[in-house]
């Protein structure tokens, strides 16, 4: 018997076709308090390269800027089999004038929704995907309760995704492009999730030397 042959066949049984992959929408305004007026939220070039890059791997195309609205996001999210999300991360638990459910991930708002995809909204969806990656600042962070983190990884576990990639703090555009590259790349050639992240962990880490550079991600759930 052998494990590691057996993880790669039951990757590769994934329909990487119904992937769906999101990189730098045109981002909404965001409010931070009450007594503050809205500001735009910054361009994310080294999202949509990561993006783009990934959707090539995989024979799709990616939601970029205009096409990245909530509302295609949310028609698409209950088939994907696998979710990525390179956008900014809001998370709300910090801050007293909002909860930890609504921590979101910004998207490209239309007249018919604020382009913020929240913790709450995902926690009422059924989907199917294996894996979900939140590729965002502070993603893997929330409210420290007797139930756990609820922050944006808490969404995808209870609408059913038993593997959630999230991150610890503030991550760099351009370095976390590469390492999401290089976590793909290995599970195509079908290494379980936690060694392909640790293989793109090792890999940043020869060209980024701070750790804040390398180790930003974690998964939670299932890592096979």
């Amino acid at each position: 018997y052998n494990a590691s042959t057996s993880l790669g066949r039951a990757i590769k049984k994934i329909d990487i076709s119904k992937s769906l992959i999101v990189g730098n929408p045109t981002m909404p305004d965001y409010q931070s308090r009450p007594d503050k007026p809205a500001t735009a939220l910054s361009s994310l070039p080294g999202a949509e390269a990561e993006a783009n890059a990934i959707a090539q791997m995989f024979g799709v195309m990616a939601l970029i800027g205009d096409e990245a609205t909530e509302t295609s996001v949310n028609n698409r999210l209950a088939d994907a089999s696998v979710i990525h999300l390179a956008t900014h991360g809001l998370l709300e638990s910090d801050n007293i004038y909002t909860q930890s459910y609504l921590s979101a991930i910004a998207l490209t708002p239309t007249d018919q929704d604020d382009g913020y995809l929240t913790v709450r909204e995902v926690m009422k969806m059924k989907l199917k995907a294996d894996l979900a990656v939140m590729s965002a600042c502070d993603s893997g962070r929330g409210k420290i309760t007797g139930d756990g983190v609820i922050g944006l990884s808490r969404g995808y576990l209870a609408a059913g995704v038993p593997s959630v990639m999230v991150s610890l703090w503030p991550v760099s555009d351009r370095s976390t492009a590469i390492l999401m590259v290089n976590f793909y790349q290995g599970l195509k050639s079908g290494q379980s999730k936690a060694a392909s992240l640790r293989s793109a962990m090792l890999k940043n880490r020869e060209r980024f030397q701070e750790p804040k550079l390398w180790a930003p991600f974690v998964i939670y759930g299932a890592a096979n």
